[in-house]
């Protein structure tokens, strides 16, 4: 059996606005998913046409095997949806951002049992990654619980899954930070020595792109109490605290004196959490919520024939 290949404009008007109403543009989630199809069956499903008749219909669960937060479940159905057809049947009882417990079911689709199984990795595997993300992050939202700070993802992620799994970020109750190069500046270490000086670098991107509209925003990494008078001083607004101790931190804030948004990096764990947090910055950033991301466990079942 052939699999549909379901064209973007097929897709119901309903998902695709779900979609972009999450923040991600429909098409290009339409196109990575044809891409991962298209790597998984770069030929026939040898083991499902050998023991499946291609008239089999059938229904299947995506059942969660574990707690967590829930992303990916319109993804999923975008899975479904362009292998197996506009005749696919969906339910979907949980949505986005939900939380779970073991044995929820996700999502349900019904028709041809070896366009089911065809699609049935790649929509766990968005499902599983994007899930994962999210249920990471809300472990970290709940450490913060009781101070103002919010967890904020950064630039690594998967290649090609960016605007994915910070979606993902979002539903686990997290902030993102930039999506690009482009979106914002952040002077990092190597930019201030390229540059010869912490202000320097500042005075840099606020000349180049001082016409742009809205203003860039501009994001300063400092290294030390000494460098965050120095910015500061300068009117930076967005200040990253790189590797400071919480006594560091506690002493950025009061120097600070709120003329600027603070957040924390490096070395933070979920045991820090909210020892951080309670310095009063204002983010903290958890690479690991995109690159370490645990793999939230989602398993597919066939429901037994009933002829």
């Amino acid at each position: 059996m052939s699999i549909s290949r379901l064209p973007f404009s097929d897709l119901p008007e309903a998902l695709i606005e779900e979609l972009r109403g999450a923040g991600l543009v429909p098409e290009e989630v339409w196109e990575a998913v044809a891409r991962a199809v298209d790597e998984d069956l770069p030929g026939e499903d040898v083991t499902s046409a050998a023991t499946i008749p291609a008239d089999q219909l059938g229904t299947a669960d995506l059942v969660s095997r574990e707690a967590g937060c829930v992303a990916g479940v319109a993804v999923a159905e975008v899975v479904f949806r362009h292998v197996v057809g506009p005749d696919v049947r969906i339910d979907r009882p949980v949505a986005d951002g939900a939380v779970v417990t073991p044995g929820t079911t996700l999502l349900t689709v019904s028709g041809p049992v070896q366009q089911l199984l065809i699609a049935e990795r790649t929509a766990l595997n968005y499902l599983c990654r994007l899930s994962g993300i999210a249920t990471d992050t809300a472990r970290w939202v709940r450490a913060l619980e009781g101070t103002s700070a919010r967890v904020r993802d950064t630039r690594k992620t998967t290649p090609g899954w960016r605007l994915l799994e910070k979606y993902a970020v979002r539903c686990g109750g997290g902030v993102n930070h930039r999506g690009s190069l482009s979106d914002q500046a952040l002077i990092k270490d190597n930019h201030v020595l390229a540059a010869g000086g912490v202000v320097a670098a500042y005075r840099a991107v606020q000349a180049r792109y001082a016409d742009r509209r809205p203003p860039l925003p501009i994001q300063v990494e400092v290294d030390s109490l000494e460098q965050l008078a120095e910015v500061l001083d300068a009117g930076a607004d967005q200040v990253l605290l790189d590797n400071m101790t919480p006594d560091q931190m506690r002493e950025a804030v009061r120097l600070t004196a709120g003329r600027a948004t603070l957040e924390a990096s490096g070395g933070l764990t979920l045991a820090n959490a909210a020892d951080v947090a309670a310095t009063g910055v204002d983010f903290i950033a958890v690479g690991a919520l995109t690159h370490s991301a645990n793999v939230f466990d989602v398993g597919m079942d066939l429901r037994p024939r009933t002829e």
